[in-house]
């Protein structure tokens, strides 16, 4: 998948061209070289207006043909000896789906600690016997069979700067308080007061964000923070006037 990715695009599909087939779908709203590039590297390309995280993953992995499906995003780069690995795993399957270790690079570090890390992600997958499952705006694979685990990392360069963390964090907080709404959850004070400082807790201290130094603290009050708008966000949904 992919929207407005030019800067990472190439870098991400050369690490896949081992694929019997590479399909990007892109979004529709899209405005830069996206779909040049796209039509450039890949064995199919399809425009698509994005309707949340789920709705997409679901509808990229539906175009593929082949038994196995590799899903990654745009912003995500397979590692050499994550590569290797793949190529073994579809030659001889131990397994139908296989999770990879996503590590992030922010801030001019790559973050190795907090809830950043380990990432471990399904991303490998029997494509007949996989679904997609989950709350928007973060999907995911669940599998009827066996999961096993691939060497290597996936390097996710997930932010250009500071500033498209935080835009970032408005969109994403706004589609989960969107999800959570529809499934009839409400925000209770608590939510608000509790749960932000409760998750920067967590990645900084229990998860020892604080070894990635600053990076890490900036990380896990982004983090708190991002769960904050949620829940505010959630609270704001009833206070709409009746459409």
């Amino acid at each position: 998948m992919a929207c407005d990715d030019e800067g990472t695009l190439a870098r991400c599909l050369g690490s896949i061209a081992f694929a019997d087939e590479i399909i990007v779908v892109v979004d529709a709203k899209s405005c830069d070289q996206t779909e040049k590039l796209a039509m450039e590297l890949a064995t199919r390309v399809e425009i698509h207006p994005y309707r949340g995280d789920l709705e997409q993953k679901r509808f990229t992995s539906g175009l593929a043909t082949g038994k196995w499906v590799l899903s990654i995003d745009a912003d995500e780069v397979v590692s050499p000896t994550l590569a290797d690995a793949i190529r073994d795993a579809v030659a001889k399957p131990s397994a139908v789906g296989f999770e990879m270790n996503r590590v992030a690079w922010h801030l001019g570090r790559w973050v190795r600690h907090g809830d950043w890390h380990p990432d471990w992600k399904l991303r490998l997958f029997e494509r007949s016997r996989a679904r997609w499952v989950g709350r928007n705006p973060h999907g995911r694979v669940e599998v009827e069979g066996a999961v096993s685990r691939l060497e290597g990392d996936l390097l996710h360069y997930s932010y250009r700067d500071l500033a498209d963390q935080i835009e970032r964090i408005h969109i994403h907080s706004s589609q989960a308080a969107d999800a959570l709404y529809a499934e009839g959850r409400r925000a209770r004070l608590s939510d608000l007061v509790l749960r932000p400082p409760a998750r920067f807790l967590r990645s900084y201290l229990l998860k020892r964000g604080f070894l990635d130094g600053t990076v890490g603290f900036v990380v896990a009050c982004a983090i708190g923070y991002s769960v904050f708008l949620k829940y505010a966000k959630l609270w704001e949904h009833a206070r709409r006037p009746p459409a």
